[in-house]
């Protein structure tokens, strides 16, 4: 079974398309943790709605305060029974064969522990590559939305710490304890714009204008990770 865990804060006006593409997906056999954290939009009535509407079990978790993601994500994890899982925010749309392609995968790849894809960002074409230790620990390139084998999973969980790269921090400590991916060549999602991805900036920015708050505060966390990775 694949859990496909949620962490939710003021999301409702995409939780539903996303819940929606996961009732669509060809492989059925999985459960949905949603985890509320503190929203404050009209949450609730949302789920509710996607529930009765796509007629998929919603297990639904809520924070006592606003904890962030990796918070939400260790709590679900905590609650969950599958023996793969998918941490997937709610701006992502998948492809309706992503669930199926990915356990494929992973069925074919004993020894990889997660599976990656290509992927949108609005109409962006994010193509990735084969897996590459050098390369993960030179720049984040795996992105959170991945099929990972449960036994594979960091016994400190995500990282609370973090308020940026928290993914690329995670697949760096899979790889620290001497596990890799797999990649996908194809794109099995989309992220919708305004949502985890919004304070994208191409390459080129990082260069040019260093003096931008997004840039600054992106900086500032990949010398915290790549400092508790030993990356120097």
């Amino acid at each position: 079974m694949i859990s496909i865990i949620i962490p939710l804060y003021n999301q409702s006006e995409k939780i539903g398309k996303c819940l929606e593409s996961i009732a669509a997906q060809t492989y059925c056999n999985y459960e949905i943790i949603v985890v509320n954290d503190r929203s404050q939009d009209r949450l609730s009535s949302t789920i509710q709605k996607s529930k009765k509407d796509f007629g998929i079990k919603i297990e639904w978790l809520h924070n006592q305060e606003n904890h962030g993601a990796p918070y939400s994500r260790n709590k679900g994890l905590k609650k969950s029974k599958g023996e793969f899982v998918l941490f997937c925010d709610a701006d992502i749309l998948l492809k309706e064969t992503a669930l199926e392609e990915m356990l494929s995968v992973l069925r074919d790849n004993l020894q990889a522990a997660y599976a990656y894809s290509s992927f949108y960002f609005g109409r962006k074409f994010f193509r990735l590559w084969s897996f590459d230790a050098k390369k993960l620990r030179e720049m984040p390139y795996v992105h959170s939305t991945s099929l990972l084998r449960r036994e594979c999973f960091p016994a400190e969980g995500w990282d609370e710490s973090l308020r940026k790269l928290q993914d690329w921090d995670l697949w760096l400590s899979i790889l620290d304890n001497g596990h890799e991916g797999v990649w996908i060549d194809k794109a099995l999602f989309s992220v919708a714009s305004g949502g985890t991805m919004s304070d994208w900036l191409p390459s080129f920015a990082y260069k040019l204008f260093p003096f931008l708050s997004s840039v600054k505060k992106y900086k500032k966390a990949m010398q915290i990770v790549k400092k508790k990775h030993n990356l120097f």
